[in-house]
């Protein structure tokens, strides 16, 4: 019980932690890398504009970059040979490449060592364009160099980010001006920042996971060590207890069997034997309560060892109803055993030998159904009936109609009684809680009857339906009855 609290504590310690880092890493990766397309951005709006002043003002015109059209001293002309260089042997990765269009679209110029095939759209904000190796631009004559030296493995796509901007003089379209940057210049410290943020949260969960399993250890020390002070303190006092209770047990039954042999005085001697017998009674009940007390003690730390094997419930109950019987033959109250028989279309011989065996432990269950049984009479009137019945319950799949191993056996043990209180009803299968006043003033019973109870007789049934893996219901109205309802697996789960 208290590793698998350390259990949790940890793991919810350490999935808390791990979310928090990573809703910090995602904001950490989404600044950055917003940021760095912020940059290349600015940077590519920056060429945009020194390219274009260059091209549109007359700081530039020693440099020959406008020729008139002849027939037109309006119109112009770029003069590529004198505006660019023939810079594309010094194209390298991460270059800012150029490409000059004719307001037609075509390609005039180029620093990229191959046209790109993407169309021409204005675009001053900046976008993302996928390049894949081998593509040609239609309609070119492909006397520009390859494209081979940006892209690493054939068909192997290229990022780029772009900025186009259209050139005007006054109302004239020179051209358009394309600024491209390898995408690249994001991916890669992308990249990198995703290892480097993955592997810090890794190693910082496996850290908070060690630590929040020590820190939860060290919280659960004082508890554990409560617990099992108190464990031990239970079975001892429990074990030291069952000693003398024997002795005095043992002596008052040889002081009863002496009296009788004795010549003494016949009022003295009734005398002794009436108080003797007291003592005898007290002692057995106090020798219930400890066995009761030492087998849930033992039931919640896991300290029994009780071993399971075939048992045959219809011979159990049989048993069990008949010793009842025989201990409550002045209230006249009908108790019957009712053995629901397997369906007709059941043929299988070895099944039907044992329609009512289930692996379990005999002992156990012999106690949990005396409870039930004997609480029942106890509480029930003279002229009244209890009815027990054994059916049992085959696992059935709805769709296919076969039959599969959830099959279990359900035992009901129903009353005449006084039945429980509404509010009884939660509390019902409590240790120490009894529900003995109320019922008894109805039933007649003295109040010596009353006091022969623990409040341990349902608690004790739980602790058994539970250690076979079945469950255990309770259904009452007042004035009508009780129906206890014990469902058990036929086959335990490992």
């Amino acid at each position: 019980m208290f590793q698998a609290t350390r259990r949790r504590l940890a793991i919810w310690y350490t999935a808390v932690t791990a979310v928090l880092l990573l809703l910090f890493a995602s904001g950490v990766y989404l600044y950055v890398r917003s940021t760095l397309i912020e940059r290349i951005d600015d940077t590519l709006n920056h060429v945009v504009e020194i390219v274009e002043r260059c091209l549109t003002t007359t700081r530039c015109a020693s440099t020959l970059i406008f020729e008139p059209i002849s027939a037109d001293a309006d119109k112009f002309r770029i003069n590529l040979e004198a505006s660019f260089r023939d810079n594309t042997e010094t194209v390298e990765d991460d270059h800012i490449d150029l490409e000059w269009f004719s307001p037609t679209g075509k390609l005039l110029w180029s620093t990229l060592s191959e046209p790109l095939n993407i169309p021409i759209r204005a675009n001053r904000t900046g976008e993302t364009v996928r390049v894949v190796k081998g593509e040609k631009e239609k309609g070119e004559d492909n006397k520009l160099p390859t494209l081979n030296s940006l892209l690493p493995t054939p068909h192997s796509p290229l990022l780029l980010r772009q900025i186009t901007q259209r050139v005007e003089v006054g109302r004239q379209v020179l051209g358009y001006l394309r600024v491209s940057h390898p995408w690249f210049e994001v991916t890669k410290p992308s990249r990198q920042l995703i290892f480097d943020l993955a592997l810090g949260i890794g190693l910082m969960v496996l850290s908070v996971g060690a630590s929040g399993w020590f820190l939860s250890g060290k919280a659960m020390e004082p508890v554990g060590e409560s617990y099992q002070r108190l464990k031990q303190f239970t079975a001892d006092a429990s074990h030291e207890l069952r000693s003398p209770i024997t002795l005095i047990q043992t002596n008052v039954q040889v002081a009863l069997a002496d009296l009788d042999l004795t010549e003494a005085e016949a009022t003295t001697s009734l005398q002794y034997r009436q108080q003797l017998k007291v003592v005898e009674r007290l002692t057995q009940r106090l020798g219930k309560l400890v066995n009761d007390l030492l087998f849930l003690a033992r039931q919640d730390s896991g300290m029994s060892k009780d071993t399971f094997s075939p048992c045959p419930l219809d011979a159990l109950l049989m048993e069990v109803v008949e010793e009842q019987q025989l201990l409550v033959p002045e209230k006249e109250i009908a108790l019957s055993l009712d053995l629901v028989d397997p369906p007709s279309s059941e043929t299988s011989p070895e099944l039907l030998e044992n329609w009512f065996t289930f692996i379990g432990n005999w002992d156990q269950l012999v106690r949990l159904f005396t409870n039930l049984i004997a609480n029942a009479l106890h509480y029930t009137p003279s002229g009244g009936r209890v009815k027990v019945e054994l059916a049992r319950i085959e696992g059935i799949n709805r769709v296919s109609g076969l039959r599969h191993t959830s099959a279990q056996l359900q035992v009901k043990v129903s009353d005449t009684g006084v039945g429980i209180p509404p509010e009884a009803l939660p509390r019902l299968f409590d240790r120490f809680y009894r529900v003995d006043p109320a019922r008894t003033h109805q039933t007649g019973n003295t109040a010596t009857a009353s006091a022969t109870g623990s409040g341990l007789g349902l608690a004790i049934a739980q602790a058994i339906v539970e250690h076979h893996q079945g469950h255990i219901q309770v259904e009452s109205t007042q004035g009508i009855g009780t129906i206890f309802t014990v469902t058990l697996p036929i086959t335990l789960e490992s």
